[in-house]
Parts: structure tokens; sequence; C-alpha cells
């Protein structure tokens, strides 16, 4: 510990360079051992890590370095997700800038464009990682579509295949018609918009002058409808249930039923029925086994022909629709068809109408249902020969229901049950080429052959047949379902599966509890017959401090490696508005950056950033991060920095109780540290244990702060200038010995300022027996080294030092002024007196029978009574109490009025009427005081 002052960037980038390349990051495994794993959620490749990452990659580095000091056989597997459409978006707007489409190079071009941009990206995520000080075994780490991962995402496919378990339909899915493929639903946004309700006449085929008003948001599918719905008790309706009615501009005729879905009370109580563009529509077609009639193409335009199908995914021939439709984009179609239904009189009106519309967040654009042939997974149904009789759900299911796999907090389980109670078959194909690609290959008849390559699917179709690949790419999460047992070694049977299968918890958000957690449990409960992990910790998300979601369009976002650094602020601008999806908010981002960051964002290091995670990380409550509060805890970094500087100072050279055949005498201040010192280390435990890393961040912080620095520290000056050297010697022993284990107890939430102190403190206080505090051994507490006397001692100090103070500042005596203690009680009290001039600002203690005859305040406190002689200028402190006693009158005649205005606590808030009587409660107490002391002094 050369430096005098605390520096961040002097000592993070060495240490985390010794750690890596020492490789202490890296898992001994040792079958003797217990074994704590934990998998990194992947970051995407698509830009550089956020808060939510720093706050995720926080709690996993602080439990796996608390696990570590442990002895556990510790591995933090690491690696990065190729985000199949985020991604290809990002290239492709890349190349959009250079005016060339991914058409223009081919699909093997592009793909290089977008290896080469993973390179640029991905090594920038492991440097912020890096910097945020993750301990992750770097030697595990792993990308979803390197060699390995492909090879096991193909094994996992065919085996799926062959048991049945995956097939292709035509279903509905959520298609982007920009990007052109199916996307999931995490990526669909429901936005709030003001649309239209448009009330629409359908005839009755056997009588004209008779109609159904359907109400509908969305005329321009209108020509896909094959029925229209009521409620089966609607009695308005009952007559027309089994007739026909006329579809408006098209001369088809549709059948009126009767559903349970459609709700009497909203709209007009008919509903178009609309199955192959409306995913309920779709459930009451089912039930009803009506046609789906598909009358857009996939880039959402009107077809000449509309495709017809059955529920089995069958084709059932065409129709032929308005040759005037065809070829419009939906919504020029949408303007066109109300247009002609208002000439052909079946338009009724038009009411505005408030509506959620399902948009790609990705393109923005308006989410189309389209009926589209796609991969699927089953998700109810058994595998062929498996003889567990569980489906993938089911499985899922149970290692719930058993508690093999718990969440925290335990309500989390409630949102996966109701998601996996209602599942539905999960469509796996992106119609992309950045992913991993469908191994299914097709002859000129349309026969599908799924194989591990192509050779494999020849010898299915025979040598001489031409065969053409599948196109399509796997949905992301088919392959980051499988990083449990895929970054192990599976489907061999490694050391590693062995020791970390199941890992030990898994830590992330609650938004992919349905698309990640749920189907890591469904893939390696099927293929290894283990869960992945057995506890899920769900953490809140972090936004800015007003509680809004951090965005670059906001201008909320802090990259986390600026809190560290620091930046100015006309960089800060420049990396704000450079690149932004929408370049039109710039003004708005420079405005917002401007009103949080004045002066740019100061330098706080990766330590303080670290805590200030921790310190917000209450179990599963949403965070709203102020960056006030990282100002604190960098300012508790030098605290801890200054304290061990002093210790130091006090100790260097000298004794520390190294040698254990010289004797110490211990005072019960130093006794009420160590057991202070035990009750912490047994918190600290508990918290991590628990995962309540706001409780382990708020017992260190107190536990250091208040009681080392501000009690212990203070007192021990006093010890180290008195007494023997027996006494010296213990409290110089208990001094290194606290600090060096706060070191440690820190050192999971603060890894660099705890290795730079604790590579000096730890030869003081003879414990280095290792070359890092990292694998240094976790502080347990023990119980039986609790004084609880000593305890008690130190809360008398305590409560004598509390009331000394309160008696300055009634007598409003400012630091510099020392004064002499007159203190009234027994022997006892002794033990104390020491203490009191130091801490207490005193000049000197005076113990006596009886305090003497004198007007000065008194205080009480553990049965003494004690009093502060100070000699007073009577004349100036008369005129000094007078002027109070007049700015106090001012100010309850004024507020005296305001409260006997008439009217005033009748018409009043409450609240407000509470507050002014209680702030004149408060005056009228500092006059009562003033006036005392006033008469005193007469």
């Amino acid at each position: 510990m050369e430096a005098a002052k605390y520096d961040p960037a002097q000592i993070e980038g060495k240490w985390y360079q010794y750690w890596e390349s020492n490789g202490l990051f890296e898992p001994q495994i040792d079958e003797s051992k217990p074994s704590f794993a934990i998998q990194l959620p992947p970051p995407n490749v698509t830009g550089t890590l956020h808060m939510g990452h720093a706050f995720n990659q926080t709690i996993m580095d602080g439990l796996t370095r608390y696990y570590r000091m442990r002895g556990y056989n510790t591995a933090w597997v690491p690696g990065t997700d190729h985000a199949g459409i985020a991604t290809q978006i990002v290239v492709e707007r890349q190349l959009s800038a250079q005016g060339v489409s991914r058409h223009d190079l081919g699909r093997e071009a592009f793909l290089g464009k977008i290896w080469d941009w993973k390179k640029v990206s991905g090594g920038t995520i492991t440097e912020q990682m890096r910097r945020v000080g993750c301990s992750v075994d770097w030697s595990r780490e792993y990308f979803t579509m390197d060699d390995t991962r492909a090879e096991i995402v193909t094994d996992v496919f065919v085996r799926l295949f062959e048991q049945g378990l995956i097939y292709r339909g035509k279903r509905l899915v959520n298609w982007d018609p920009v990007l052109g493929t199916a996307v999931s639903d995490l990526e669909v946004e429901s936005v709030d918009e003001t649309g239209s309700m448009w009330h629409i006449r359908y005839p009755l085929a056997d009588d004209a002058s008779q109609a159904l008003i359907v109400a509908t948001t969305r005329p321009e599918t209108l020509l896909g409808d094959v029925a229209v719905a009521v409620h089966p008790e609607d009695e308005r309706y009952a007559a027309f249930i089994g007739k026909q009615v006329v579809l408006p501009l098209t001369g088809r005729t549709i059948p009126v039923i009767a559903d349970e879905y459609v709700e009497k009370d909203f709209g007009t109580g008919c509903v178009k029925i609309t199955p192959a563009h409306d995913f309920n529509d779709y459930e009451v077609g089912k039930r009803h086994q009506t046609q789906l009639i598909s009358v857009l193409d996939l880039g959402a335009k009107v077809l000449a022909n509309a495709e017809v199908y059955n529920f089995q995914g069958q084709a059932q021939g065409e129709i032929a629709l308005p040759a005037v439709y065809a070829g419009l984009d939906r919504f020029d179609a949408r303007k066109a068809i109300v247009a002609d239904l208002e000439a052909q009189a079946y338009l009724v009106k038009i009411d505005p109408h408030q509506l959620k519309t399902p948009r790609g967040d990705r393109t923005g654009s308006v989410i189309e249902p389209m009926l589209t042939s796609q991969w699927f997974v089953a998700m109810e149904k058994v595998a062929e020969g498996d003889e567990t009789g569980l489906s993938l759900a089911g499985k899922a299911r149970q290692a719930v229901d058993s508690g093999e796999v718990k969440f925290v907090p335990e309500n989390w389980v409630n949102t996966y049950n109701q998601w996996m109670n209602n599942i539905q078959d999960w469509c796996i194909s992106r119609q992309l080429w950045w992913g991993h690609q469908i191994p299914a290959w097709y002859d000129e008849n349309g026969r599908c052959y799924v194989a591990k390559t192509e050779a494999e699917a020849r010898l299915q179709a025979g040598n001489d047949v031409v065969l053409t690949r599948d196109e399509d790419v796997l949905d992301t999460w088919f392959s980051s379902a499988l990083v449990p047992f895929s970054t192990l070694g599976w489907p061999e049977q490694t050391p590693e599966l062995k020791a970390f299968l199941p890992s030990s918890v898994l830590v992330t958000g609650y938004e992919i509890i349905f698309f990640w957690v749920a189907r890591m449990i469904m893939m390696t409960t099927h293929f290894t017959g283990k869960v992945p992990f057995k506890d899920v910790y769900i953490h809140g998300m972090v936004r800015d401090n007003e509680g809004k979601k951090m965005s670059k369009s906001e201008g909320n976002v802090i990259d986390p490696v600026d809190l560290i650094d620091g930046i100015d602020l006309p960089h800060l601008l420049e990396k704000r508005t450079v690149g932004l999806r929408r370049p039109e908010t710039a003004p708005k981002v420079i405005k917002a950056t401007e009103k949080l960051f004045p002066e740019g964002i100061p330098v706080f290091g990766a330590d303080a950033l670290r805590f200030t995670m921790a310190s917000y990380a209450s179990l599963g409550r949403s965070i709203n991060f102020d960056f006030k509060r990282a100002e604190g805890y960098r300012n508790f970094c030098n605290k801890l920095w200054n304290a061990t500087r002093f210790v130091l100072m006090n100790v260097e050279g000298k004794d520390c109780g190294q040698d254990e055949s010289l004797p110490l005498a211990y005072s019960f201040v130093d006794e009420w540290m160590l057991s202070r010192l035990q009750q912490t280390e047994a918190a600290m435990a508990d918290a991590f244990n628990t995962y309540r890393f706001d409780l382990a961040a708020q017992t260190i912080y107190e536990f250091v702060w208040n009681e080392y620095c501000d009690w212990y520290v203070e007192l021990a000056k006093v010890q180290l200038n008195s007494g023997d050297e027996v006494s010296q010697r213990a409290t110089r022993r208990v001094l290194v010995r606290v600090l060096e284990v706060i070191l440690r107890l820190m050192h999971p939430i603060m890894p660099f300022i705890t290795e730079e102190l604790w590579q000096t403190v730890a030869p003081l206080a003879n414990a280095k027996h290792t070359d890092s505090i990292m694998v240094a051994s976790w502080p347990l507490a023990d119980e039986g080294k609790i004084k609880q006397d000593s305890l008690d001692k130190m809360a008398v100090l305590q409560d004598l030092m509390g009331a000394v103070r309160n008696l300055r500042g009634e007598m409003n005596l400012g630091p510099a002024v020392k004064a002499p203690l007159f203190i009234e009680g027994g022997a006892e009290l002794d033990v104390y007196l020491p203490y009191l001039p130091m801490m207490a600002r005193l000049s000197e203690v005076k113990r006596v029978e009886v305090l003497p005859e004198d007007d000065a305040p008194v205080a009480m406190a553990y049965g003494a009574r004690m009093m502060l002689k100070v000699e007073i200028d009577k004349a100036a402190e008369t005129a000094r109490l007078n002027k109070e006693q007049e700015k106090l009158q001012k100010a309850l005649d004024k507020l005296t009025a305001k409260l006997e205005k008439p009217g005033y606590t009748d018409k009043a808030p409450a609240h407000l009427v509470e507050k002014d009587r209680a702030e004149l409660a408060q005056l009228n107490d500092k006059m009562a005081k003033v006036s005392e002391q006033l008469a005193k002094l007469q």
C-alpha cells in the first residue's frame, strides 16, 4: 500500500491481470469438496453491457467469490449469445448506411460480416466484464454459435425429432413483415394507441333486410372471415345462431356461431372470426373446426387468391379475392375496404377506440399474426420410449413442484406456473440468415430428411436425390436453453458435468422466466435427468433515478464503465448521440444527459459501483439507480483506505501480537470490537446464504464506518497513548486482526481495494497464508468468543458519550471549545472515564461525590449525573438569547395567526394542518428552553 490517496485506476487493472494470469478464477475439481457453479446469462453480441448487466454480474461475482473463499470447487461459466434477430439487424443497418443489403452480398458473405462484428462486440463485452471485476473462468468461455455448441445444437435437434417432439407444421405465429421472420412474444411490445372501431353490417343470406352488426378494429382482414361469433347466452342473437350471413365485398356466406369467447357487453356483441390473422380467433376456429383463410402474403400485402387450410395444416385450395385489393399493403387495403364498405352501405359507423397494438421491438412495425410453415417443439407430448411418462413441460413443472428448483423470492413460482400451465408448442424456426441453420433437407418432391449432416440426410433419401437445405435458422432461445449442459462437455460424462450440474443458482431478471429459465429446465431434465440449477434468484430491473426504463432514446442509459472511469460531458454527449437507432431523438438525449450529468460523470471506480449495486439488491425489487448513492460509497472506499493508513502508521514496525509467547491484555473496548466482529461475520454469512446482498452491504458498511472507524479506531488512540505495553500490544493486535477480517468480509463485493489493502495488512495479522485474498479463507463466526459483558460495558460508554455530546449541543459549544466535565457517580464509572476526553472533546473529567451548585445543564446516563463547566460572557450570551427569543416570537405569531384563521383547519389538507401544529409545538419548545436559559443567566 504505497499510495497515500485511494486511486481505483491504479489498483484495478493491476489486480485483475494478476488474478487472471495466475489462474485464480479456474476451479480445481476436488471430489472431497462441495461445488458451487453458476452460469452467466450470456449477453447478446449486439453492443455493450448496460447497468442491468453490471447489477446482475455484481451479484454473481459476489456469490462466486464468497463460495471460492469458503473452499468450494467454484466455477462461473461465461459466454455470449449470438442473438439472432438483434445481431442481424445491427449488421444490416451498418450495411444499409453504405447502401448495401444482405441480398446484395449473399448469405455466405453476409454471415462473414456478422462474424467480423461479433469479434468486435464480443471483445468489448468481455473487456467490460473484466473492468467490473468478474472472476469468471475464462478458460470455459463459449459462444452460442461456436463449433462445440453448433454440434450439440444439431445433436439435440435430431434427437428431439427422432423422439417425435420436433415437427414441422403450419401454425399462426407473430410475423414481422419488415424483418420477414417469425418472432417470439419476447420480441413483441404492446403499445397503447388510438385507433378506430368500425361497425359493419353482415346481412343474413336468406333475408337481406336483417343483419348482424360486427364491430372490428381490423377491417382489412374481413376478406379472411370464416364466421361471425356471438355469446351463446346473448338473447339478442339467439335466433341467428346456425344461420348464414353474407360476407361484405366478397359474396361468400359464413355461419353465425356461438362461443363464450365473445363478450356480450363489448362492442355490438358480434365478433368476426378470422383464424388465419388473429390468435384469439385461431382458438375459436379450432374449437369449431372452421377453415383458415390466409389473405396476406409474407410482406403483409393482399393476395390475389387466398390460401385455405384446415387445422391440421393441410392445404384446402384457394379462394379468389376481389382483384381491386390484390397487391395492396394491409393498411392501404384497410382504407380501400372501408371506402368500399361505406359506398355499398355496409359501414354503419366509426368510433374512436383505444387499443394495444403489437409492434416488433426491433423494427417498430405492426406485428401480423400469420399462418406460416414453421418448426415446433411439442410441449405436452411424451417422447417415444421415455419411461418417465412426462412431457417436456411436465418435467419442467415437476422440477419446480418437487422443490428441486426453487425460486427466490418464492412468489415467482406463481408466474412460472401460470405460464407452464397454459403452455403452447414452441415455434423454434426463424426466417433469418444468422443463427443455427436447421438440419433438415428437402428433395424435389418436398419430402423432408432430418439429419446431423447432409451426408446422413443423403443416406436417408438416396444418393441420386437432389437435396436442398432448409434455409431457416433456430430461435436464439433454442441454443441458449442448452447452456447448462452444453458448456460442461455433454454428451460425454465429463468430470465438469458431474461436479457442476446442477449449478447452484441462476441469477436473472423476471422478464425471461418463460423464455429462458423454463426452457433450460425442460431441456436439461430431458437430456441429463438432472435439473439445470437448484435456485433461481430473480432480481428486479435497473431503472433511472425517476423509475423510468433506461433506453438510449431517453438519454438515461449509463454505461457502467463510464461510472468506473469517469467521463467528461462533451465525450459523454458524443457517445450517447452517435449511432442512435432514431437520430431525431438526439436533442432529447442531449437535454436528458445535461440534466443528469451537467459536469460529466466523475470517477467512482469498480468497487464503489459494485457496492452500490449490492446495496440495491433487495429480493425481487426493481431499483431506481441514483449515482448520488455511488458517490457515498466512493467516500466509503476513501474511509476504508484512510482508516487502513492510520492503522498501519500506528502498528507497522511494532509488535501486533504475532509473537504468541508474549502476553496480551484486552480491554473491554477490545473485547467489544472482537465480539462485534463475530456477530458481523455471522450476519454476513447469513446474508450471502440467503441472497440478501442489500443486508450484506448494510451490515459491513455500518460495522466499518460506525463501529470500527468512528468508535474503535478513536478509542484505540486512547489505549495506544496510555497503558502498558501488554495493553498496547493487544490493541494493535485487535486493530490489525479486525481490519484484516473486514477486508475478507468485504472482498466478494469490493474485490480490488480489499486485495490491495490485504496484501499489506494480512502479514501484520499473521493471516497471509495465500498469495491472494481471493483464495483466503472466509471468516467463520465463533459465538463462544462473544463477550456479552464487554458488549454491555460498551453500551454504557456509548450512552455516556451520547449524553456529553447532547450537553455540548444544548450549550451550543463548537468543536474547538473544550470544557471540563463534572460527573457524579460511583467507582464503577472509572473504567469509562479515560475515553471521554478524546471522544467528547473535553479538557478533563472530574468525578465528584456531588455536583457543584450551579445553573449549568445536567444530563443523566447510566445512573450518573453529568455537568459541563463553561465560563460564559453573560452580557454577550444574554444579547444572543434575546435576539433568538425575538426571532422565535415572530415565527410563533405568524404560525398562530395562520392556524387561528377562520376556516383554515377545516378546509386545508389534514396533513398540512398536522405539519403546522407540529411546527408550532417545536417552536414553543425552543422558546421555553431559551426562556429557561435567560432566567438562569439573570
